[in-house]
């Protein structure tokens, strides 16, 4: 079965539908499905619930998908850096659940093992389990979470083969290798894709029995999140220049 599609659009034809739950890898906006992201945008479809760690920023990534207001609920660990996300959270426009990041993490790993629910001590005593279960193991209380799954997921890879083996780069490795085991269809874009066989099988992050479809992007916008820069300094003098001999 060929996995390789032309591009992103062809890549997701026939599977988008309004009212779907999709999973979109990255952190911040390293390692985000840009390119997936915009033809998602480009398909109409509406009433989307999207588990991403963070909703990227305003125009770029999940932010572009804010814009035509097509994501109706998001779960999510952090939210900062999105002014829209912000005023359609405070208008009702947007759902929100909010997750520790540690627990959203093991409920995408637990969604992808096939694991229905955990226990967890993060968010005991505060609104985080304000109507789920608690028990006591061990004389500490636990709070009752639930594995995530989704209709598709959509990951970015640094690399990978035509059989849908994946390797990620640094930071992109931070959700996209969960989220890849965590649905019904994954469909990954990469920057380098290279024949089977091609990458050691040691250094294979997502196998390829978990993607469905891949799309390459030879040269992916990179973002930066928040650009600080000071002034340059006057270059140091050299130690012992100046001095007399």
């Amino acid at each position: 079965m060929d996995k390789v599609y032309s591009d992103a659009r062809s890549a997701l034809a026939g599977l988008v539908k309004d009212g779907m739950t999709i999973m979109a890898g990255g952190f911040g906006l390293c390692g985000i499905p840009e390119t997936l992201i915009e033809a998602i945008r480009d398909s109409g479809a509406k009433d989307l619930t999207f588990i991403s760690n963070n909703a990227g920023v305003d125009g770029v990534g999940l932010g572009r998908l804010l814009e035509t207001r097509q994501i109706r609920k998001m779960i999510s660990s952090y939210v900062g850096e999105n002014k829209l996300f912000a005023q359609q959270y405070l208008s009702g426009e947007l759902e929100l659940e909010f997750n520790p990041q540690g627990t959203l993490a093991e409920r995408i790993r637990a969604g992808g093992a096939g694991i229905p629910a955990f226990y967890t001590k993060t968010g005991v005593g505060t609104l985080i389990a304000e109507g789920k279960e608690v028990r006591e193991f061990n004389g500490e209380k636990y709070v009752m979470e639930t594995g995530l799954f989704a209709d598709i997921s959509i990951v970015h890879a640094y690399k990978g083969d035509t059989e849908g083996n994946l390797v990620y780069r640094k930071t992109a490795r931070n959700f996209n290798p969960m989220m890849a085991t965590a649905s019904r269809l994954t469909i990954a874009e990469v920057e380098h894709l290279v024949p089977a066989g091609e990458i050691d099988p040691d250094c294979i992050h997502t196998p390829g029995i978990f993607v469905k479809r891949l799309v390459h992007v030879s040269q992916p916008v990179k973002h930066i999140e928040q650009r600080t820069t000071r002034k340059r300094s006057e270059a140091a003098v050299p130690a012992g220049a100046g001095e007399e001999v």
